[in-house]
């Protein structure tokens, strides 16, 4: 029986979660649950689940929940409520799923409690990535992936060096635009953006999988997560999205982990890990599949990829800057302020505006973020 925290639990990966919860009773026990301000499905939720605590941003709503959980369950609010349910005593590992930044100081004080951390937050390592790998390792606590992509890659792996590997593969569907011509870019509409071919998601990781955004993300925090330069992690397209990611190691071998896609598969093995645990809820048909294709994807069309890969080859500060200046472009397009491609533009010229600071602390990284946001603002 593992005591499980989930931060975000309202939202896509949180809701997989407690599905996967649900599905093994007896392996995994909620302790604590914390929501961004839907107080509606958090009632719901601990009613369902019984967890020792949870927290919701908003204080009055904490308040309306504390008192109608007048007894057996502590209610928390804000960002001390999250760094609360992050440290519990009883908790084995907190599963992180906070979109955007927040979720970087409760990941680290779960590490610094001696919790094992699994990661839906792709921010978290992006910003953070040589801070949140030293601490585990200082700690003695596993940092596990809970994006398809990283979980793929981590079951192939499987303890090998990585000395041992060429390259690390990350499968990408392409997105709803990957055939869309780009003189049809500007005209592109946050509905059409919305509409992933593979994958249902929340709001923020939908846009950026349509500007691979997410993709480039998800090179950045591989780079952490498996100890590898970023010359040795590539993309692939592959529109299927039935391999999730591949290890090609130096003797020219290739391990792929295959399944349909279904989010509560990696999060399962994440926090059931080392063990694999029985589970009905992926069926995989091959002979319905029919046939898994490949390409390489076109930089010219989705440019985000290759700022990624500076960001991550420069290091320091630059990857924050990267992420946070797309929080604000993608806000910002999906408010009606700019088009499609200007999620680009903006943060192509927030990135050419920074001065890096190479191995930052963690207030340096706050500061870069904070920077670049001003700096990535929607002038009108």
């Amino acid at each position: 029986m593992k005591n499980v925290v989930v931060l975000g639990s309202t939202g896509s990966i949180g809701t997989s979660t407690l599905k996967v919860a649900e599905d093994l009773p007896d392996r995994i026990r909620l302790l604590g649950l914390a929501a961004g301000n839907n107080a509606e499905l958090l009632l719901e939720q601990t009613r369902k689940h019984q967890p020792q605590a949870i927290s919701i941003s908003d204080p009055a709503k904490a308040k309306d929940l504390a008192d109608t959980f007048s007894t057996g369950c502590d209610v928390f609010s804000g960002p001390e409520g999250l760094l609360k349910l992050a440290t519990l005593p009883e908790a084995d590992i907190v599963l992180i799923a906070i979109v955007g930044t927040a979720g970087l100081q409760p990941a680290l004080a779960a590490i610094r409690a001696g919790k094992d951390i699994a990661v839906a937050s792709k921010e978290i390592l992006v910003m953070a990535g040589e801070i949140v790998m030293t601490e585990a390792r200082k700690q003695g606590v596993r940092v596990l992936a809970v994006d398809s992509e990283h979980s793929a890659i981590f079951q192939c792996l499987d303890g090998k060096p990585s000395a041992s590997v060429r390259k690390l593969w990350l499968t990408a569907s392409g997105g709803p635009f990957r055939n869309t011509p780009m003189a049809e870019f500007p005209a592109i509409t946050v509905e059409r953006a919305l509409k992933h071919p593979s994958w249902v998601m929340g709001r923020k990781i939908t846009i950026d999988s349509a500007t691979l955004f997410n993709k480039g993300l998800e090179m950045i925090e591989a780079r952490w997560l498996f100890d590898i330069e970023m010359a040795r992690v590539d993309v692939l397209v592959h529109p299927q999205s039935v391999i999730h990611s591949m290890v090609e190691f130096v003797d020219g071998s290739l391990l792929a982990q295959l399944s349909i896609p279904d989010m509560c598969l990696p999060i399962q093995y994440a926090l059931t890990y080392p063990d694999r645990v029985v589970s009905d809820r992926v069926q995989t048909d091959f002979p319905k599949l029919g046939s898994l294709t490949f390409e390489s994807p076109d930089l010219e069309r989705f440019p985000a990829l290759t700022l990624a890969r500076q960001a991550g080859e420069a290091g320091g500060t630059l990857p924050a800057v990267l992420n946070a200046a797309n929080e604000v472009a993608v806000e910002g397009f999906v408010n009606g302020q700019i088009n499609f491609p200007q999620i680009t533009d903006i943060v192509r010229r927030t990135m050419q505006q920074h001065r890096v600071v190479s191995h930052p602390t963690l207030p340096q990284i706050l500061e870069a973020d904070a920077w670049a946001r001003r700096e990535a603002a929607i002038r009108r």
